[in-house]
């Protein structure tokens, strides 16, 4: 690419949303181009490879709607994996001829606004600089790894690796003692993932995760898939965008308390045995809103979980009496077997609440009790710096000079979760302020 060319659109990213405003935009007839940090599509399905990992969202929504993409493509199971998405992305790219409009191991380091051209000035790490109209930051709202600021993290003489940052080729565990700081997604997964191969596992938990049963997980025939292309996904794809989450099903327009006991509890367990996001994103509408109703939900959620858990210390560790928060306040994780690893005797689960991480050392996690947990293996399933972290990583300078980054530590502030004052013609498809983390990524993005 010519350095300093003028385009109409520069978008950064290429994951579900940098892809379909790639598409979109030039199918209109502005020229435009995509800067992506990876050497290949897929957003976050192209950084996170980790053990375990899984869509959270039924196939069928978790896809362009774009029926020149979903005619053809088959999935194989319910909740793809990581590896099958990632064909998924190469197929995409074939189908549309995206590739060419793509500067792939491109990082953009800087941009600002230029007042009297009125266009973006962006840099990238490569030493390439364009001069877009419009900015367009599909940057994803997971996309920069949160490092716990623990001592001694640099010390560890076995292998450390961030969930988001885990090695292309993957990783030999089996047998080895392992231990997992964080309980979130990447947490869940990894841990029902790791647990029934490590010679030893120890789980490090600040907050318990609220995970629901994925359920019906299973492989799926071209036969299941053909049939409803006939009328199934063209209707599935329209009302995506007239739910709440973007999902194939909706909140109900009752209360929890509208309802007596018996039609709670029969509700709550057919949401159950469907599994997946519709226990919390297609039950009643207020328990989001409504604390008592949020009680309710959680008390039925931790008896099943009691159930699966027999250790009296583990129950209570994993599901407390009393919620840390309030039952989906937190983006809700799937799980197959994540509570039935802590039966397992070679599993150890430390409440760093309890017992916090003083230190790591040369062998392995030292806690406040004095105990070090020797590892061979330390997973850092930490998260990210979420929502604003992707944005604000790159020095994004408005009309006033001052960089995003610095603008938001004074307070987080947005148009619709798309804009934000004083960076004019920049907008943020899937950003801080939107349903970002509530919503089925292909529909929002």
């Amino acid at each position: 690419m010519t350095e300093h060319q003028n385009l109409d659109v520069l978008v950064v990213g290429a994951g579900f949303s940098g892809v379909y405003h790639l598409y979109k935009l030039r199918k209109a007839g502005f020229s435009v181009k995509v800067f992506e940090a990876g050497s290949g599509l897929g957003g976050v399905w192209y950084w996170n490879r980790y053990p375990g990992l899984h869509v959270d969202s039924d196939f069928s929504i978790y896809q362009f709607s774009l029926e020149e993409i979903w005619r053809d493509w088959n999935w194989t199971e319910k909740y793809p994996g990581r590896q099958e998405m990632i064909e998924y992305f190469d197929y995409v790219d074939k189908k549309l001829d995206l590739s060419r409009d793509i500067s792939f191991n491109t990082r953009v380091t800087s941009a600002s606004f230029n007042t009297t051209t009125n266009r973006w000035s962006v840099f990238t790490d490569t030493g390439v600089t364009v001069n877009p109209h419009f900015l367009i930051l599909c940057t994803g709202f997971a996309s920069k790894p949160l490092f716990p600021d623990i001592p001694g993290l640099d010390t560890f003489q076995g292998a450390v690796h961030h969930t988001s940052l885990w090695p292309e080729f993957g990783l030999d565990i089996t047998e080895k003692r392992i231990g997992v700081i964080g309980t979130g997604c990447s947490g869940v997964q990894v841990i029902q993932e790791v647990g029934p191969i490590a010679a030893h596992l120890t789980v490090f938990q600040r907050t318990p995760n609220h995970a629901v049963p994925m359920m019906n997980q299973r492989p799926l025939s071209a036969a299941t898939q053909i049939k409803m292309k006939e009328e199934m996904y063209p209707i599935l794809f329209k009302y995506r965008q007239q739910t709440f989450g973007g999902f194939e099903f909706d909140r109900m327009p009752r209360g929890v308390f509208d309802l007596s006991p018996e039609e709670r509890y029969l509700l709550f367990d057919d949401l159950w045995s469907k599994g997946g996001l519709r226990f919390v994103h297609g039950s009643c509408n207020d328990i989001l809103t409504n604390e008592k109703a949020n009680a309710e939900v959680y008390s039925f959620w931790r008896k099943r979980v009691l159930e699966r858990v027999r250790d009296p210390e583990m129950q209570r560790k994993l599901a407390p009496e009393k919620p840390l928060h309030p039952f989906g306040a937190k983006r809700i994780s799937l799980e197959e077997s994540y509570y039935e690893v802590f039966n397992q005797p070679n599993v150890v689960l430390v409440d760093v609440n309890e017992n916090p991480i003083i230190e790591v050392t040369a062998k392995g996690v030292k806690t406040r009790d004095g105990v070090v947990h020797e590892l061979d293996v330390l997973v850092l399933a930490t998260g990210f710096d979420a929502l604003t972290g992707s944005i604000s990583q790159i020095d994004i300078k408005g009309t006033d000079g001052i960089s995003i980054g610095d603008k938001w530590k004074k307070g987080l502030s947005t148009y619709l979760g798309l804009a934000v004052e004083g960076y004019p013609n920049m907008f943020i498809p899937y950003g801080p302020q939107g349903p970002t983390a509530f919503c089925n990524g292909p529909t929002c993005a």
